[in-house]
């Protein structure tokens, strides 16, 4: 439309997306008269960062703490005609979108900012945006159409311990992959870290005991999507490395680590593992296999 005053808008959102879910903002009766969601963001101020912007427009309008990724995707749309502040303009919006996550104990999404441009957050089933259940602006379906999970791929080194019939597990807490499921004490291998080196830190720091490291046993991989312990919703890649170790006669496992992602440490005995009474992740039937480990004898 000629003659129309111009406006240009430059605006950060966050795409953040958990266990099938995507953090949405209900738009202001003001901005929209019917139900209408958005991606959780908003203009830059002068001399903001993008990055800073987005951070402190989710807190405003979600009142969650959020992390912001490296990479972002930008969206142009131009609005002649649109109304904004009382009149017509001819408008112009740069929408800089970000990969984003939040703790996974995070509390519910509540709108701090008051008399803003949103009245509501929630967590909304993704499958009910993309089939337009949840009434969204288009931004949204193309920022989602865009986004792909982080993709993390690890390097874990994992301890194979026998004591009699049983073998040493923990079982993963709330705040790891595979909640509930049982396996092998282990981790990450730290930049720089020698694999058997990682064994003992772990060891000693989930089960709080010292142990002797043998040969490697088994290399095993796994590849999944799903919520990490930061919150960040990850395209996962993990190599483990299995070896066989030992521990002291008089050694006696507990849960070392509080707050982690361990939850508990016990003798599991192979009869429980054989029979699918015990949840273990593929890891360990793999270890177990490698190993050559006999039968546990049942009668």
């Amino acid at each position: 439309m000629v003659g129309l005053p111009k406006r240009q808008r430059v605006a950060a959102y966050a795409v953040i997306i958990r266990e099938g879910r995507i953090l949405l903002s209900r738009l202001s009766p003001s901005i929209a008269s019917e139900e209408l969601w958005t991606l959780p963001g908003g203009g830059l101020d002068h001399g903001e960062d993008p990055r800073d912007a987005v951070i402190r427009e989710v807190y405003e309008e979600t009142g969650l703490h959020a992390v912001v990724g490296e990479t972002a995707r930008v969206y142009s749309a131009h609005l002649p005609g649109v109304w904004r502040d009382g009149r017509r303009v001819d408008a112009h919006a740069l929408r800089i979108v970000y990969d984003g996550w939040v703790p996974v104990d995070a509390p519910e999404p509540r709108v701090v900012e008051v008399d803003g441009s949103t009245v509501e957050a929630a967590w909304k089933p993704l499958g009910d945006v993309l089939d337009e259940t949840v009434p969204v602006v288009p931004m949204v379906l193309e920022a989602v159409a865009d986004h792909r999970p982080f993709r993390h791929q690890r390097l874990g080194a994992y301890a194979l311990i026998r004591r009699a019939d049983a073998v040493l597990l923990v079982r993963i807490s709330g705040l790891g992959f595979h909640t509930g499921s049982w396996t092998l004490p282990g981790g990450g291998v730290d930049h720089g870290e020698a694999p058997r080196s990682a064994v003992i830190r772990e060891v000693r720091e989930e089960a709080g005991v010292e142990c002797q490291v043998g040969e490697l046993v088994a290399v095993h991989d796994d590849h999944f999507s799903g919520t990490a312990p930061s919150g960040r919703y990850e395209d996962f890649h993990s190599v483990a490395l299995v070896f066989a170790a030992d521990l002291e006669a008089a050694a006696e496992p507990r849960l070392a680590e509080q707050g982690g992602t361990s939850a508990e440490v016990a003798w599991v005995p192979l009869a429980e593992i054989e029979s699918g009474q015990r949840p273990v992740l593929p890891l360990v039937r793999e270890a177990l296999s490698a190993a050559e480990w006999p039968r546990p004898r049942t009668g």
